[in-house]
């Protein structure tokens, strides 16, 4: 049986009954309580399977939704502009939120959980309720919606778990000012357009292992950003990735990303090192324009970075002191071993020895200041310690 609308719009607190006329109620029909502005309270039998579209819509006093362990999918907009919500406890029977459900429920309601049943969370289905603080997504859930949390302002960490291997659309996160740190499962591959942006209070993001694409403009104009790690499964970042990210310093890009795309990391001002794992990524030349500080590191034996360095302005340098192990310059010359050291032009390292690596107690024996961005290193203890091993670090 299903329940359509009431006719009158005279209701306060409402119980729908397992069964009327000794039939059971399976379905709360499409606006059957759309816009009634005295409904204050819901419980909702167990025998209903479906609240319909817009089932709820408007109900500007509804406080409180007790909703029944049949019910197995909740429609479109079936609770949207529920202003007086509080919380929502949806439970493991339902397996499919749809768009819009909950959306724009305001200033009230804080709190959500997502029953372990569900696995669609529809587009929209959370935008702008502004004073949601905590949603614990279920663990079967594998798809969440365009725009899904957009605009849940008081957010202030979310997780989303290994069983999500689809975020369908676009900006699902858009906009929670107040989230500070947020974990992309396992399961997701691709971090979609918007993802995070204007998240202003966002300083760390934890990407799973099996992202292979990060969006455009997925974390920009995150500008409290500080840390985040790229995986090795990432190929490609698009455009305006990290646009406006003024807090991130420094970023390392794995081997695996062969392709960058315009403005990635437009107005990072406070960037000073981006650290390639591999080859320079094919780029645009704006990748780091507006950003005076940042400088390129690059592996010994990587190729492409004097054509990165002539398309974007940008300086290169050797990410990590080499000792030069060929040449004239290497080997004992005047009883004293020495070896060339190559890395950024005025760059500072300090050369330390040690005679066991089991047992190491490292000494600095020089300081060297590469001018030019080499420098030679001699020992004159060599012949006292002819067994000695050496390392480089920074000052």
């Amino acid at each position: 049986m299903v329940l359509h609308p009431f006719p009158s719009s005279l209701v306060l607190g409402v119980v729908i009954p397992d069964t009327t006329n000794s039939l059971p109620v399976t379905t709360i029909g499409d606006e059957a309580f759309e816009g009634d502005l005295y409904l204050t309270s819901v419980t909702i039998g167990t025998n209903v399977t479906t609240i319909g579209n817009s089932a709820f819509e408007g109900c500007f006093l509804l406080t409180g939704v007790e909703i029944g362990n049949g019910v197995t999918s909740i429609g479109d907009v079936a609770f949207a502009g529920c202003y007086g919500l509080t919380s929502v406890t949806i439970p493991n029977s339902v397996f499919s939120i749809g768009q819009g459900a909950f959306l724009g429920d305001g200033y009230n309601l804080t709190n959500v959980i997502i029953g372990n049943g569900v696995t669609n969370i529809g587009g929209w289905a959370f935008e702008n309720c502004l004073s949601l603080t905590s949603v614990t997504i279920g663990t079967n859930v594998t798809t969440i919606g365009a725009g899904a949390f957009q605009f849940c302002s008081s957010l202030t960490s979310i997780t989303i778990p290994d069983r999500v291997t689809s975020i369908i659309g676009d900006f699902p996160f858009e906009g929670c000012f107040g989230l500070t740190n947020a974990i992309i499962g396992n399961g997701i591959t691709s971090i979609g357009e918007g993802m995070l942006a204007a998240c202003y209070n966002l300083t760390s993001v934890t990407i799973g292992i099996n992202v292979t694409n990060i969006g455009y403009g997925a974390f920009e104009d995150c500008p409290n950003l500080t840390n985040i790690t790229i995986p090795n499964s990432v190929i490609n970042i698009d455009i305006q990735a990290f646009y406006g990210c003024t807090s991130l310093i420094n970023i390392t890009i794995p081997k695996s990303v062969t392709s960058i795309g315009y403005q990635v990391f437009q107005y990072c001002s406070s960037l000073n090192g981006v650290y390639f794992q591999g080859n320079a990524p094919s780029t645009d030349w704006s990748v780091f324009d507006y950003n005076n500080n940042a400088t390129v590191y690059y592996l010994l034996g990587t190729t492409g970075w004097s054509d990165l360095a002539n398309n974007t302005g940008v300086r290169t340098a050797l990410w990590l002191p080499q000792v030069q192990t060929s040449g004239a310059s290497f080997g004992v010359q005047a009883n004293q071993f020495g070896f060339n050291i190559n890395w950024a032009s005025g760059q500072t390292v300090v050369v330390e020895a040690c005679t066991n690596l089991f047992n190491s107690v490292w000494q600095p024996v020089q300081t060297n200041t590469l001018t030019g961005g080499t420098s030679y290193f001699s020992d004159p203890q060599w012949t006292n310690y002819p067994g000695r091993y050496y390392r480089l670090r920074s000052p």
